[in-house]
């Protein structure tokens, strides 16, 4: 069953970044049995089970699953459970946690994607929210490696069962950026695989220009085998403490280039915020400064009590039909190079 958002998007957005408590011990590696992936119950998003990845923004259509190419889409971090000593990853069938990822990030971000290919979102041990700030730097670490291995156990399920020489589109935002990277390079970059990548979307991460020796920056809207990345902050804003200037790549959701040029909001194509089922359109406008993507601040219901600069819960979310349509006129790219 297909569950609307419970948690509204305006209070994600607004708490972002607030305190969060969560494991204080230190990491101790449990004896954690391998994920089975050929368990669809491991999958988020699947094209073989009716998930929120198929949902289509003010349409009661769902998404073709006859798709010619595939996404896999690695979602961002939603485990940020409050108390002492919790675990640094979560179990893997942890079914409140799952119903967060179902009825958040699988909805209102894998979905952006589902009008190009088959949405393919593994169920992963992802790390603690606070994994990313913790003192513990070494417990932390273990926690993404823990992360990454199911994240790449998944993806290699995929490419032995599922994949079929088709192309395939490498989408992911925040803790899924994280592992996104070290996947492309283990997989694509330099091998034999980067001939099916249609486009790497790797948003809400700092990703070096120079992060990949093959894979380059894309530079225009219907560049193929290339990335794309940004993180959104208010305009005007420059974060503390994050990587910023002109080594970082980011990349104009409204233009699809990587220049300073201003695009106003005209050019978006729509926003889906709070409300899944309704397109909001020329709300945000962007542009590259620094090594960021800024945007002024937007309106839409309850916009008012938007008081935050950093933009990141919604990088996806204020450019969703823009990616929607780019990521489809990408593939469209890519299967003419072949014919």
């Amino acid at each position: 069953m297909i569950r609307k958002l419970q948690l509204p998007f305006i209070f994600m957005l607004l708490c972002f970044g607030c305190k969060t408590y969560g494991p204080s011990a230190s990491f101790v590696r449990p004896e954690l049995e391998k994920v089975d992936y050929s368990n669809l119950e491991n999958w988020a998003a699947h094209p073989d089970k009716r998930d929120n990845a198929d949902r289509i923004p003010g349409s009661e259509q769902l998404a073709s699953k006859s798709l010619k190419a595939d996404v896999f889409f690695i979602h961002p971090t939603i485990y940020n459970n409050k108390g002492e000593n919790l675990p640094w990853n979560p179990k893997i069938d942890d079914t409140e946690l799952n119903e967060r990822v179902d009825n958040s990030t699988l909805l209102f971000q894998a979905s952006a994607f589902n009008a190009a290919g088959r949405i393919f979102a593994p169920r992963y041990r992802q790390a603690h929210l606070i994994s990313y700030s913790a003192a513990d730097k070494k417990s932390a670490k273990a926690a993404f490696e823990v992360a990454y291995k199911d994240v790449k156990r998944a993806f290699q399920h995929y490419l032995e069962y599922y994949n079929q020489g088709r192309p395939i589109i490498i989408a992911s935002h925040s803790q899924g950026t994280t592992h996104a990277g070290p996947l492309l390079r283990e997989f694509f970059d330099g091998k034999p695989l980067k001939k099916r990548l249609v486009a790497a979307y790797l948003i809400g991460m700092p990703v070096p220009k120079t992060y990949f020796n093959y894979i380059v920056p894309c530079q225009s809207e219907s560049d193929i085998g290339c990335a794309i990345s940004w993180r959104t902050f208010k305009n005007g804003h420059l974060p503390d403490n994050r990587p910023l200037g002109d080594t970082i790549l980011v990349t104009n959701p409204l233009s699809w280039t990587t220049d300073t040029t201003y695009v106003a909001k005209s050019q978006n194509l729509g926003a889906v915020l709070r409300n899944f089922d309704k397109v909001l359109k020329r709300r945000v406008d962007a542009k590259v400064h620094k090594g960021i993507l800024w945007a002024n601040k937007p309106r839409f219901p309850g916009s008012f009590l938007l008081t935050r600069k950093n933009y990141h819960i919604a990088d996806i979310n204020f450019y969703y039909m823009n990616i929607r349509e780019n990521a489809k006129n990408r593939v469209r790219v890519y299967l003419d190079s072949k014919k």
